[in-house]
């Protein structure tokens, strides 16, 4: 559905400003729908990106610090999401060889579990943006998005 009608405006000050609020848009429309597959499962986007970038480095543990550095909402607070699996059994703390003050973080058997679990329910978002892209398009619309970034 064209932004226009998603959100009611039928005029925009210009293009740059149509492609800002578009991005938004579809960045709560992702976030939105992210939310509500991952409920059923008992987590948040946040924790899902954890569990991901702990499974990445899998079967070694890593910082939080590290883990905040890697997510992709910038505004999480790590520790406190962190908090949340170790309570779940989803990850665990361990002692740094290198420095034993520092706490490293893994994922547990059970967060590789959930994960596993979780694929097919996360090829479906995948699968949502493959029927409306091809892959030029989606491979040209990550070249657009980085290069906005910067």
């Amino acid at each position: 559905m064209k932004l226009e009608d998603e959100i009611k405006q039928k005029k925009f000050k210009n293009e740059f400003q149509k492609l800002a609020l578009n991005i938004i848009f579809t960045g709560n429309w992702l976030n939105s729908n992210s939310i509500k597959t991952f409920k059923p499962f008992g987590i948040s986007p946040q924790q899902y990106n954890v569990l991901r970038i702990l499974k990445g480095q899998h079967p070694d543990a890593i910082s939080v610090n590290c883990i905040a550095e890697r997510m992709l909402d910038k505004n999480s607070n790590a520790s406190r999401l962190v908090d949340k699996l170790k309570i779940k059994n989803l990850v665990k703390r361990e002692i740094c060889e290198h420095d034993r003050r520092q706490v490293d973080i893994a994922i547990t058997d059970k967060g590789i579990d959930l994960l596993k679990q979780m694929e097919s329910i996360s090829d479906l978002i995948d699968a949502k943006i493959k029927s409306s892209l091809s892959d030029d398009e989606a491979a040209q619309l990550n070249l657009f998005l980085d290069k906005i970034r910067g």
